[in-house]
């Protein structure tokens, strides 16, 4: 495109890729929508960490940008289910080395000026000890957002979604973080609850 770039109008392109595509959905959940959910929980949870955590403080507005762009590549690799993603360390493998390319794919559609800074964005570091606990920061707050659509799928009467929740849960528990556990503990019960029992 000459003097034009793509990478912002592909990124809009999320909204067209619907998440849980194994299962029978009450609402459809595009994974625009999910980074959003998943960037304001990820915010929430440093906040969490620098007050009560264990290490090095973190900005929580550099694990957020992390969160907003966690699953950009998505764009071009599609959603694969977690059972499928996660089944042995040879699919994990080859899964990083498509996202890796994805990244570079994508970070390719802006000037050269631009590339590095988003393709860290996209293809994060997380050998140093900030880039490992921003990982899992993140890597909790898209769990926490999946546990939540499952709540969501249940107060709308799907059981579909139940067992997923059950499992969620526990996944989420074994993280073991302070943040996680207090997010989870004062934040998620209002999810089941009416706009009139929120407000109050």
């Amino acid at each position: 495109m000459s003097d034009q770039y793509g990478f912002f109008a592909m990124l809009d392109r999320m909204q067209y890729i619907n998440r849980w595509g194994l299962m029978r959905n009450s609402r459809t959940e595009n994974i625009k929508e999910h980074s959003f959910d998943v960037a304001i929980i990820a915010h929430a949870l440093t906040l969490i960490h620098n007050d009560i955590g264990e290490g090095m403080k973190l900005d929580p507005y550099k694990v957020q940008s992390y969160a907003i762009y966690h699953d950009c590549t998505e764009i071009i690799t599609g959603d694969l289910p977690t059972p499928i993603k996660y089944k042995n360390d040879i699919i994990k493998k080859a899964y990083k080395e498509v996202e890796q390319e994805a990244a570079e794919t994508l970070s390719g559609l802006l000037p050269d000026f631009m590339q590095d800074e988003y393709l860290e964005l996209l293809a994060p570091d997380t050998d140093s000890d900030e880039g490992r606990l921003t990982h899992k920061l993140v890597k909790a707050a898209d769990r926490i957002s999946a546990y939540l659509k499952c709540v969501s799928e249940e107060n709308f009467g799907n059981k579909e979604f139940v067992s997923a929740k059950e499992e969620i849960g526990r996944t989420i528990k074994a993280i073991g973080l302070p943040e996680v556990d207090y997010f989870m503990e004062k934040f998620v019960p209002a999810y089941g609850m009416t706009l009139d029992e929120i407000s109050k």
